[in-house]
């Protein structure tokens, strides 16, 4: 009887292990994201920041200034904040489930509210999956 419960209970995980898929590499995806974000961001893309963004999005700025997901979107769409050329570089992404991390360093041109001026950060971006899509939760940026 108990080599019968054994193996039972070996069948039974050995079918879990077999019945379970390996999870997908998300990270293309991600980068992708973040890319679409960068281009958004550029193109000051309304329809693409909010697809792109959580509804409780908070964005950290380097000065210490912390945006919703309605400020954020603003600030870009008005030039108030407006970046001229964005370059990311040294990025690295880390998925645990639905959510993932990515690092990376910006260096980029601004003009805001029609001021030139220059951007070299080093970013943290949180990331969820949500209904198959990767949207940015959270971001926070030092200058470096």
């Amino acid at each position: 009887m108990k080599t019968l419960k054994c193996l039972i209970l070996l069948l039974f995980v050995a079918g879990n292990l077999l019945a379970t898929e390996p999870p997908k590499n998300e990270k293309p995806a991600l980068e992708q994201a973040v890319e679409k974000l960068r281009k958004a961001i550029l193109d000051a893309d309304k329809t693409a920041l909010d697809a792109l963004t959580t509804e409780q999005l908070t964005y950290g700025h380097s000065n210490g200034l912390i945006e919703d997901k309605a400020v954020f979107i603003k600030a870009l769409v008005t030039g108030e904040s407006d970046f001229t050329s964005i370059d990311l570089t040294e990025q690295t992404v880390t998925v645990v489930d639905n959510t993932a991390w990515v690092r990376h360093k910006l260096a980029g041109n601004t003009n805001n509210k029609g001021v030139a001026g220059t951007a070299k950060l080093a970013v943290l971006m949180v990331w969820v999956k949500q209904k198959g899509d990767w949207k940015l939760l959270a971001r926070q940026a030092v200058k470096i």
